[in-house]
């Protein structure tokens, strides 16, 4: 029995507890190495960033299972056809959707006319000719662009702006209409996972040694094709630049000036610091951020153009210079009310208090600002962790300082806990449900505190050493609405 790409079996693995297990696992390439096979296998119900290479005496062969046959195609006629859809006539039919969809009624609304969409071929298996037609809102003139591109390439982590809908900003209200309206300014980087393929599944890069640590990818990352062959990608700690040997690193080196991320340094406390850095200003930078941050973060879509991000990069300071240790994004506008759209701490540095610190400190940025936040859905499990933790903590530690007057129950209400701590309401409310706190009392909702859990805040806030203190920070807000400040 021969193994092919799609089939199912057991693997064998180690769990956290160094004990032998075999989940179900399935096959998603096949290679041959000096004359061995490996097989790159997924999990079934296990995260992405475990998938891995295996070999042969790891397989449990005799619950082999072949991959399904996919249904035949149905013709015109609506009678079984035998030729599969090609992904070129899958990529017109997506893109007719989204035009189909444009020219839906409005329900009443008056809508601008939204970017169209349309494709025409070039080499049938090398490259597809996608000519867009873009109108202003503004003066009703039209431009038409035209974009040679590698059918390869067309999948959502490389050219997720043409083919995924989170183009289209959808009214809260109105969202399940899928009525679009108007071309996006700004940025979602949420990625839309119904556009993933075989390549964007699957780790490209093996090694990546940034400074003094070697980071093993998690997930896909689009570096160019001709590094993803070498066994180690070399990157400049300061600049965050690739380079395809330890050579090529060292000469860069005596070339490049920074010590430290370019953009302002709005926060130093002891060894710890935050640059603020505009993607406008610095795009060569917040691509090379956005690479290596897309091999840690696999529910996010690779932006290349990073104009409507604001990035805040955590470093630590020794003798050699400021080292990168974790970032967040954000946008400079947003309208669903993000104060972050992408939060990394890298692996060298998790663990360690250093994820709270950042999420500590995009609220004291919207504390000054004098708004409330939330970072954007979906969070990775880890991200999902951090913010319940920290959320949980920030809040208790309000409602344990609260104060009775006159020997009465202390009181206070979701929104003044949401504009001290600039946490949304809706995440106040889901923190307080997760940790069962309110209960209905005789007519009214009250907060209850037990033992148990004023135990473990306090244990945990013991354990909790790094702070953001305001008083260290340096932030002026700017009003990005006025796009000449872009």
């Amino acid at each position: 029995m021969e193994i092919v790409e799609g089939c199912r079996l057991p693997v064998l693995r180690k769990n956290q507890e160094n004990e032998d297990e075999w989940p179900l696992a399935e096959i998603l390439s096949v290679k041959d190495t000096l004359g061995r096979k490996l097989f790159y296998v997924h999990y079934i119900d296990f995260n992405k960033r475990l998938d891995e290479w295996v070999t042969p005496d790891r397989l449990d062969m005799k619950k082999l299972q072949f991959p399904k046959k996919e249904a035949k195609t149905p013709t015109k006629n609506g009678l079984p056809g035998s030729r599969p859809s090609s992904p070129e006539r899958e990529v017109r039919k997506s893109l007719d959707l989204n035009v189909q969809a444009a020219s839906a009624p409005s329900r009443g609304k008056t809508l601008p006319t939204p970017v169209q969409l349309t494709l025409a071929h070039s080499t049938p298996k090398k490259y597809t000719i996608l000519s867009y037609h873009i109108k202003s809102c503004m003066n009703g003139l039209t431009m038409t662009c035209f974009l040679k591109c590698p059918n390869w390439i067309l999948s959502d982590t490389f050219f997720p702006h043409a083919l995924n809908s989170s183009l289209w900003p959808q009214d809260s209200q109105d969202s399940s209409d899928g009525i679009p309206t108007a071309p996006r300014m700004t940025g979602s980087l949420v990625s839309d996972r119904s556009h993933d393929d075989i390549i964007t599944r699957m780790k490209n890069i093996d090694c990546i040694e940034l400074g003094r640590h070697r980071l093993k990818p998690w997930y896909f990352s689009p570096y160019p094709q001709e590094l993803t062959t070498l066994p180690i990608l070399y990157l400049c700690e300061f600049c965050l630049k690739y380079l395809k040997s330890l050579k090529c690193l060292q000469r860069h080196l005596t070339k490049c000036n920074l010590r430290h991320p370019p953009g302002n340094e709005i926060y130093r406390k002891g060894t710890i610091s935050f640059f603020e850095i505009d993607g406008r200003k610095n795009k060569t930078y917040s691509q090379n951020l956005c690479l290596l941050a897309k091999c840690f973060l696999d529910h996010k879509t690779l932006y290349y153009d990073t104009d409507p991000f604001l990035f805040y990069v955590m470093t630590e300071y020794d003798c050699k210079g400021f080292h990168i240790v974790g970032y967040f994004s954000k946008e400079k506008e947003s309208t669903e009310d993000y104060n972050v759209a992408c939060i990394l701490t890298l692996p060298p540095y998790q663990r360690r208090g250093y994820g709270k610190l950042l999420i500590e400190f995009s609220y004291e940025l919207s504390k000054v600002e004098g708004k409330t936040g939330t970072p954007e859905k979906p969070l990775s499990d880890l991200g999902l962790l951090s913010y319940r933790s920290y959320w949980s903590q920030t809040i208790l530690e309000i409602l344990m300082d609260l104060k009775s007057d006159n020997g009465e129950r202390p009181q206070i209400t979701i929104n003044e806990i949401s504009e001290i701590t600039s946490v949304k309401k809706e995440d106040v409310i889901s923190t307080l449900q997760y940790l069962n706190l309110i209960n209905y009392y005789k007519g009214q909702y009250i907060l209850t505190l037990s033992e148990d859990i004023v135990d473990g805040h306090e244990r945990a806030m013991q354990k909790r050493h790094l702070r953001i203190d305001p008083k260290c920070l340096h932030f002026t807000p700017k009003d990005w609405s006025k796009r000449g400040k872009w």
